[in-house]
């Protein structure tokens, strides 16, 4: 096979693994954020219990190192897909690493929203999920797609880790074809296309950030 088709083979299954893992991250990553800027102490309904139950969960999950979150949860990647080792069972990981990061982009931002739109906002009768969602997030748009666009590149990073250990893509083309072959052409190449990669989301993160912060 030639060298720009196992590149080729390898970006689309990067992009796989990526965008699908981000996805599932900010669907699990915004509700517990949700509850944590509706709970914490200055929030709309303090609960100080839910709150710091949530805020450690979070914590921990954000202090594993990947690669060992990665092993640790071998038995309940198989429990999801199947199996432990292949593009589709890295998005796991991966989605279990994203998601902690995305719930504290998500909550920091929700916080950023002027105060005193939200107390307008309740001098007009609004409901808690008036105010989230009619008020909260469109005011937060900008700034969570600026840090979903940081997680995206965040995964292409943790993505190439995991092809480490089977996970496919970028990262496993490396370490396969090029450090393990002592092939330093296939290893020039593939940091080439992870560079254009990072800086072409980077790109597109800003020019949905842009469209948006109006």
């Amino acid at each position: 096979m030639e060298i720009y088709e196992i590149l080729i083979k390898a970006l689309g299954e990067t992009l796989y693994m990526v965008f699908i893992a981000t996805f599932i991250a900010t669907l699990l990553g915004f509700i517990p954020a949700i509850i944590m800027v509706i709970t914490e102490e200055n929030g709309l309904n303090p609960n100080k219990t839910i709150y710091k139950i949530f805020d450690v969960v979070v914590n921990i999950l954000r202090s594993f190192p990947f690669i060992i979150l990665m092993i640790v949860i071998f038995p309940f990647t198989k429990l999801i897909v199947g199996k432990t080792i292949g593009t589709t069972a890295a998005i796991v990981p991966l989605t279990i690493g994203s998601a902690p990061f995305v719930t504290r982009i998500i909550e920091g931002s929700l916080k950023e929203v002027d105060k005193g739109l939200i107390e307008a906002a309740k001098s007009f009768g609004a409901s808690t999920r008036q105010i989230i969602f009619k008020v909260m997030l469109p005011e937060s748009l900008p700034s969570i797609i600026s840090g979903l666009t940081l997680t995206i590149i965040s995964v292409v990073g943790l993505s190439a880790m995991a092809g480490a250990i089977g996970g496919g893509g970028l990262g496993q083309v490396a370490l396969n074809y090029g450090y393990y072959r002592f092939d330093t052409k296939i290893m020039i190449y593939t940091v080439i296309v992870l560079i254009v990669l990072v800086q072409l989301l980077q790109s597109i993160g800003m020019i949905v950030y842009n469209r948006f912060n109006k």
